[in-house]
């Protein structure tokens, strides 16, 4: 047996209601001729008249009786469920996972609860520190937005641009190397590197750089926190290398400073919000990835904060 669309089925539940082709019509928007023609459909799919002429009116058949009261169940779900995402924020009754830095979830998110509280607070948010390699599992993960480093974003996922800056080699104050404007090579090896693990590549690119021309650097702590990071850098002589608008912001609450990497070649950092093509056309999703995006890229904390 064909399956019947939803179209069919709005049909038969207004001509169920009317007993009338004219009034179910009207009530459907739509032109009798048309109205006739799904109703001759619905007779061919149940093999049923569904309606019987009796002088100027109609009445329903045997079958038509026994299906009203499940085809108006069936279309008021259907209904609702359209409602259910049609909702104005204030009536959302949703949960959202976001992945990002602790960064992001330290210095700018705070302003994001703070937003949903005030225009959502039915949304509960959960948080779950971004990994590089999660960026080709998106539609796999339970994850409804990350903030992260791209070039651009891979297939099926969309993002919002947040803004660009480039990496600089960040130190304490009073480390030897803070004296120079900016630090060519071999001068930075001298000292070992912090790397931070958690987010987008943010040191690839010099571990390359120093290949191509036949050195290595020592990395003597990985850890997945800027946080951590900037602890052991202020109170050590260890470098890290992260984006310029990190850097800018670390030294106004760490004693710490930051200085160019002398080098030609210098990548360009993108930075993205992203979905997975899964949420896109979900209203609830987009009205909240849309007020996320704007929140950071507001944010002082952002690279568009610092330009």
């Amino acid at each position: 047996m064909e399956r019947i669309n939803l179209n069919l089925l709005r049909a038969l539940n207004a001509l169920l209601e009317h007993r009338n082709v004219t009034r179910a019509a009207e009530k459907l928007n739509i032109s009798q001729s048309a109205m006739s023609r799904q109703l001759g459909q619905l007779r061919t799919y149940f093999d049923d008249e569904i309606l019987i002429r009796e002088g100027g009116d109609y009445l329903l058949s045997a079958l038509a009786q026994e299906l009203k009261p499940s085809i108006q169940s069936i279309v008021s779900q259907v209904d609702n469920l359209r409602n259910e995402t049609q909702k104005e924020p204030e009536k959302y009754q949703r949960s959202f996972t976001f992945s990002s830095t602790d960064y992001v979830a330290n210095f700018i998110f705070p302003d994001v609860i703070k937003a949903i509280q005030a225009k959502a607070p039915g949304i509960d948010i959960h948080y779950r520190q971004w990994q590089p390699d999660w960026i080709n599992q998106l539609g796999s993960l339970p994850i409804d937005f990350a903030s992260t480093m791209t070039s651009a974003p891979p297939e099926n996922l969309y993002g919002i641009h947040l803004g660009q800056d480039h990496p600089v080699v960040l130190m304490k104050k009073s480390h030897p190397l803070s004296s120079m404007s900016d630090i060519s090579l071999p001068k930075p090896l001298e000292f070992p590197f912090i790397r931070i693990t958690a987010g987008g590549d943010k040191d690839g690119f010099f571990d390359t750089h120093l290949e191509k021309k036949g050195l290595k650097r020592r990395v003597a702590v990985e850890t997945p926190f800027f946080t951590s990071a900037f602890n052991i850098c202020e109170s050590s002589e260890m470098l890290v290398i992260v984006p310029r608008h990190i850097a800018e912001n670390a030294r106004k609450i760490h004693a710490v400073s930051w200085r160019e990497l002398g080098m030609d070649d210098l990548p360009q950092h993108e930075y993205y919000l992203l979905w997975h093509s899964i949420h896109h056309h979900d209203q609830a999703h987009r009205w909240l990835r849309e007020l996320i995006a704007e929140i950071m890229e507001d944010s002082i904390f952002s690279p568009q904060g610092m330009q």
